[in-house]
């Protein structure tokens, strides 16, 4: 019999990833439009803290990945659907890791030098190999902007298919993730 749902762990990944993803979000969109002061760098400290933590958890969710089998897309999908499932979720791994990278680097070239300890506890080396600079600093802050924007357009589509999938096509793509949703059929 084939697997009907994602194991535990991969759904507990799934979704602690996902919702600080959303908050990384929000509070990114917040922060910016703040006027400096220090509530708004103790919010960049804390964006810091959170975007190495989705680092970390989805190189592990990745690593998982490549260990346990995905279960079986519903044989009714047409094989653009198909193709669509497996390049988002491929979108997905990338942006998860190349978001915080980024974010990571930004920080490394920022001036002025300011530390990065996570949750102000645990030091946190700058990326290697980089050199301070304004206009790399420049560089890692937009490629950090658009890669935030096409995680928003991808998570917005992936949450789209999935309502779809349950609502529309009513095949058990949803309760896969969600395993307290009855499959269907």
């Amino acid at each position: 019999m084939e697997q009907q749902h994602y194991t535990r762990i991969a759904i507990w990944l799934h979704w602690v990833i996902a919702l600080l993803i959303i908050g990384q979000i929000i509070g990114g969109k917040v922060m910016m439009a703040m006027a400096n002061s220090p509530t708004k760098f103790e919010i960049f400290q804390l964006h810091k803290s959170f975007g190495l933590i989705i680092l970390i958890l989805s190189i592990v969710r990745l690593l998982w990945r490549l260990t346990h089998k995905a279960p079986a897309l519903p044989a009714t999908m047409k094989p653009i659907e198909r193709l669509g499932a497996k390049l988002s979720h491929i979108g997905f791994y990338v942006f998860m890791i190349a978001a915080p990278m980024s974010g990571w680097m930004m920080t490394s070239v920022s001036t002025p030098k300011i530390g990065t300890k996570i949750f102000k506890t645990i030091p946190w080396p700058d990326f290697p190999f980089l050199t301070r600079s304004e206009a790399a600093e420049v560089f890692f802050k937009d490629t950090h902007n658009i890669l935030a924007i096409m995680m928003s357009l991808l998570l917005l589509l992936h949450v789209g298919a999935a309502l779809k999938h349950h609502f529309v096509n009513h095949d058990n793509v949803l309760s896969r993730m969600l395993p307290f949703i009855n499959p269907k059929g």
